[in-house]
């Protein structure tokens, strides 16, 4: 009876997701971003921190669920920037910190991440990162939407660095030769900028980022050549040239599902930016493409699982490095 209560309990933690599993080293394989995290860094100094963080981000994204893109963003923008070490939430006097920066004026969600990070510190002060935080809060609002769940390794110290003229991200503008750069340089691959790339499957952007590419491409009234042009016209009706607020639907008739009707739409040509397309233009990312319309995304739950552990490592401070936040928005 004992041992199949046990066997009982090993299943049930398997359901819920919580790992019996320790230490967790760095995937990434890149010698230059060294540092180890723990599936149960906190569990002596702050054990309840996974259920507080969900049960905050639950609290807000039921209500509105568009803020799961929204999360899953700003923990990306995050880590591309001085790697994942919260420096996208602080703030500057100056308005000169990474959130200041274009790509980021659109970023939002910041109150989930400040909510997680007060109810923690109520339970246990001073113990538990920003960057921790906001990389659980964007794997929970991904499953609060029921979306894939990924393991998160904890142990992630604060940043006490962010300037906007570091926020160099991953530009919708950008072709493969470039996005294979921007990842490469942070220990990523080519499977993982295609299956992070299926992170647009939910979410919306505006006409602003796609004007000149379906009205004057090239400056002569024409529109991308990459793209479908029934798409195309679909989109010239709800964007019309000077319009750059209306929103757009990232994932055409799937944006609120996390699902890989993503790689069907780019694989039509639909793919709303440059960048989307572009996908189609490398042998790795347009076969992984294919192999998810073809199997109906077999397989990219898991796909987007690992690739979202090696991004949580992405130049990680651990140790004495950095610093545990009070606040999120400000250094100590």
């Amino acid at each position: 009876m004992a041992l199949k209560n046990l066997l009982a309990l090993v299943v049930l933690l398997g359901v819920v997701g919580v790992s019996v599993a320790k230490p967790y080293g760095n995937p990434l394989g890149n010698p230059r971003m060294k540092g180890d995290l723990d599936l149960d860094y906190y569990r002596f100094r702050c054990p309840q921190v996974e259920a507080i963080v969900r049960r905050v981000t639950f609290q807000y994204v039921s209500r509105r669920p568009t803020l799961a893109a929204a999360l899953l963003r700003m923990h990306f923008h995050d880590c591309f920037v001085r790697g994942c070490d919260g420096s996208v939430l602080l703030k500057s006097p100056n308005n000169d910190a990474e959130r200041d920066a274009p790509p980021n004026l659109t970023l939002r969600g910041y109150e989930v991440v400040d909510a997680a990070k007060s109810a923690l510190e109520r339970k246990c002060p001073g113990v538990v990162s920003c960057a921790d935080v906001l990389a659980l809060v964007a794997r929970d609002a991904v499953a609060v939407i029921r979306g894939p769940w990924w393991p998160v390794p904890l142990g992630r110290r604060d940043g006490r660095i962010s300037r906007l003229s570091e926020a160099n991200l991953p530009s919708p503008f950008a072709d493969i030769k470039t996005l294979k750069n921007n990842f490469r340089v942070k220990g990523l691959n080519s499977k993982d900028l295609v299956v992070l790339s299926g992170a647009h499957t939910i979410g919306v952007s505006s006409c602003g980022l796609i004007s000149s590419r379906i009205h004057n491409f090239t400056g002569r009234g024409d529109f991308d050549p990459a793209m479908n042009p029934s798409y195309v016209r679909a989109l010239k009706k709800r964007c019309k040239p000077t319009d750059v607020r209306t929103p757009v639907d990232m994932d055409p008739g799937s944006a609120r599902r996390f699902d890989s009707h993503y790689f069907d739409i780019v694989a039509q040509k639909k793919g709303l930016f440059i960048s989307d397309s572009a996908l189609l233009n490398d042998f790795v990312t347009k076969r992984y493409i294919q192999t998810q319309v073809g199997t109906h995304g077999a397989s990219f739950a898991k796909d987007f699982s690992d690739s979202m552990v090696k991004l949580g490592f992405i130049q990680i401070l651990t140790g004495r490095k950095g610093e545990i936040r009070r606040h999120c928005a400000f250094v100590n």
